[in-house]
């Protein structure tokens, strides 16, 4: 016999091994109704046991937490009600601002995070601060990653709050219909977190290591229903809205006006499926991205902060590798490239998206927009879909279909024969052990482009071990170089990349630092069709120590190696760039520090130095906060790049500057203005914000924006100003 198999038979068990900590809330049915008002004294609440006992997660998860939670849960037909007691050191609570979404970090807050498939991937969470603030988001990929963490999902639900001696009150009455569930149901998966500022601790309802996220859903107790939930009346929302719009274009002295009518529809089939549609959909109220000075040759990708795209999107989006070979990038939807191939907005005439359960262990997605011809700019109508299909194997993982589709729709003859379509088709097998001990992922994808047939395949893997000592990966990926995906992100293609690392975790029993990560990652790439010549590496030393306080420090020092096979100019300037076919070895490092959070005035500051190319590089990135809570929050966002090579290439000073204010009047009100300034990108802009929620998840947004040539003279490039109304309607 092989004596290799019980080695491996050994190793499987050991990933598929349970992990279990036995802690049950019992959820009490009712036909009481109940006030939503923070006060606990209808007689009902005495039937409700409370979930309690909460854990530190940090400074230690070994210890208890010293302020204790009481979490209490009861529901009817149509809503689950929620009553927690947060006990506290005093009333100096940190609530930075009313808007709603706020992050929990640096701030008083308790959230709730149900999994009811019990599936260990997906939750959805709740949020509340002593304020009465609330949050929403979706969880997804198990917890494993920030990635998964999504607060531009919306839901309608109840929740207020009220301060008393030692403690607040947070209580909530969430629709049934708010989740996605299998009818019939008795228990879904649930834990619960708190930050307590005061006390300087972040506490779990289940017990979770800190080499864990603290949403990770590999940890999670049950709640269990007095009896079978039955599928809830699901509303069917419209969400109309309308949009005036006027505004210059300075550069080509062009007036700009415009009006749009169109909206959303949500539909629930069978509580466990959404079916959105949207029609003529407009985005102009999203925030605006946050503008970066690149010194890579390659794109940089900016997250999805559309509404449409953001609901179970991580069916769509988790396949391949995220930072170089995404085979569907939902941004690439709604934008293209014009003669100049310069990148601009593509209208999206109407899309509709199915998503979710079709049972416990099979979820299923289907996305398909069409956008617009533009004729002007030689931009062809297309179709966008894409197919997804997860089934869940062993406790937390799934394997993945995916089938994406960029299809020509119109018979433009400035569209070539070769960009008539564009398919890829891929499997994925992530893995997730039942506590998150291993994780990885494996995939297989292959596109389709006319007149290719050789070299168009991506393939990767990744399988990492995390424990309370060590943190170890090991991982690597192939793009070939027809490998093509329209609608996806590739940075880069003909590429064998292995990416490496450990670190280890050293947790001191005392003292001011609460944790040490040491850590080396090396990356290493080499091009298959130039006799897999090596054409980058970059070894990454760090140390990080985290303190007590919650600031923290981090030192890193890169060693870099890179082959041009282009010329390129790191400051983007109209210096002489470095010529093609010359390659470089250098060193930089980088330090960082962060202060504590929870001050009025916080900040962290990023100095950077060492060679670069053939000369030397040295910077530095900052950031201020300054907390008026909670109505005024301000901060600076700076950065400068000083890049100096030798004669005759460019050297630059690149400047980065972002200052923020966010005004919060009450619940209700808010006024954010972003102002940026990119000497790389030549450009100065304004985004102010005024946003009225006069309904639940209904909206009167006035937004302007302003942007500004910088290279020689500080002159106006567009400007423009947006009234749209949005109304959430429940029928």
């Amino acid at each position: 016999m092989n004596r290799k198999i019980p080695f491996l038979l050994l190793f499987f068990f050991s990933i598929l091994k349970g992990y279990s900590q036995d802690k049950t809330i019992q959820v009490k049915y009712i036909d009481t109704p109940i006030a939503i008002d923070a006060v606990l004294d209808e007689k009902v609440w005495v039937i409700a046991k409370p979930a309690t006992n909460f854990w530190q997660y940090f400074p230690t998860d070994t210890l208890q937490a010293t302020n204790q939670t009481e979490i209490r849960m009861l529901y009817d037909d149509a809503k689950l009600y929620i009553g927690i007691k947060v006990n506290a050191s005093g009333k100096d609570y940190i609530v930075p601002s009313l808007r709603r979404d706020f992050r929990a970090g640096g701030s008083d807050n308790i959230t709730l995070m149900f999994d009811t498939f019990n599936d260990g991937n997906n939750a959805f969470l709740f949020g509340s601060n002593p304020a009465g603030v609330r949050r929403e988001a979706l969880v997804s990929g198990g917890g494993k990653e920030l990635r998964g963490f999504t607060t531009s999902w919306d839901t309608k639900w109840e929740g207020e709050s009220k301060i008393y001696d030692g403690y607040y009150i947070t209580e909530w009455a969430i629709p049934l219909s708010a989740f996605k569930f299998r009818a019939g149901e008795t228990k879904w998966r649930f834990n619960s977190y708190q930050f307590d500022t005061q006390g300087n601790e972040r506490n779990t309802w289940i017990n979770i290591p800190q080499n864990q996220f603290i949403f990770n859903l590999a940890y999670m107790g049950d709640m269990v229903f007095e009896k079978p939930l039955q599928s809830p009346k699901s509303p069917i929302s419209i969400i109309p809205y309308v949009n005036g719009f006027v505004g210059k274009d300075y550069e080509n002295d062009e007036s700009l006006t415009d009006f749009k009518v169109g909206g959303d529809a949500k539909f629930t089939i069978g509580n466990s499926l959404n079916l959105d549609l949207t029609v003529n959909p407009d985005f102009s109220q999203v925030e605006v991205d946050q503008q970066v000075t690149n010194l890579t040759r390659f794109e940089i990708n900016l997250p999805e902060r559309r509404q449409f795209f953001i609901e179970n999107s991580d069916l769509f989006a988790d396949f391949g590798d995220s930072r170089d070979a995404n085979p569907f990038f939902s941004r690439r939807i709604g934008i293209a490239r014009d003669t100049t191939d310069t990148t601009i907005q593509n209208d999206i005439l109407a899309g509709v998206r199915l998503s979710g359960k079709l049972s416990n262990n099979f979820r299923v997605g289907f996305l398909s927009v069409q956008t617009a011809r533009d004729a002007t700019n030689e931009i062809g109508s297309n179709n966008n879909t894409v197919l997804a299909l997860q089934h869940k194997m062993f406790s937390r993982s799934n394997v993945s279909f995916l089938f994406v589709n960029r299809q020509s729709t119109g018979d433009e003859t400035f569209i070539d024969n070769s960009e008539s379509y564009n398919r890829v088709v891929g499997v994925d097998y992530n893995l997730a052990s039942i506590d998150n001990t291993w994780n990885g992922k494996f995939y297989v994808h292959k596109s389709f482009t006319p007149n290719i047939d050789v070299d168009d395949y991506s393939t990767g893997a990744s399988l990492q071990y995390n424990s309370n000592s060590y943190r170890v990966r090991a991982s690597g990926l192939f793009i070939g170089e027809n490998f093509n995906s329209d609608l996806g992100f590739i940075r880069r293609k003909d590429i064998i990349k292995i990416d490496p690392q450990v670190e280890r975790l050293i947790f001191p029993q005392k003292g001011i630092i609460n944790r040490h990560t040491i850590g080396v990652t090396p990356i290493f790439i080499w091009r298959p069709n130039l006799d897999y010549q090596n054409t980058d590496y970059t070894i990454i030393t760090e140390w990080e120590a985290q303190l007590t306080n919650t600031s923290s420090f981090r030192a890193r020092m890169f060693n870099e190696y890179v082959f041009l096979f282009d010329e390129f100019d790191p400051t983007r300037s109209d210096g002489i760039p470095l010529p093609a076919n010359t390659d470089y070895t250098y060193t930089n490092f980088e330090f960082q520090y962060r202060s504590d959070q929870r001050k009025v005035l916080s900040y962290s500051v990023q100095p950077s130095f060492g060679s670069f190319f053939n000369g030397d590089i040295y910077g530095v990135r900052g950031n201020l906060d300054i907390r008026l809570q909670p109505y005024l929050n301000i901060s600076m966002q700076a950065q400068y790049d000083r890049i100096e090579l030798p004669e005759p290439y460019a050297s630059a000073g690149l400047w980065l500057l972002g200052p923020r204010v966010d005004v919060t009047f009450n619940k209700s009100i808010f006024w954010a203005t972003f102002v940026q300034y990119s000497s790389q990108q030549d450009n100065f802009s304004v985004n102010s914000r005024l946003q009225w929620r006069f309904a639940p998840l209904s909206d009167l947004f006035l937004v302007y924006n302003d942007n500004y040539f910088t290279d020689t003279v500080f002159a106006p490039r567009v400007r423009s100003i947006n009234l749209k109304l949005t109304y959430w309607l429940y029928l």
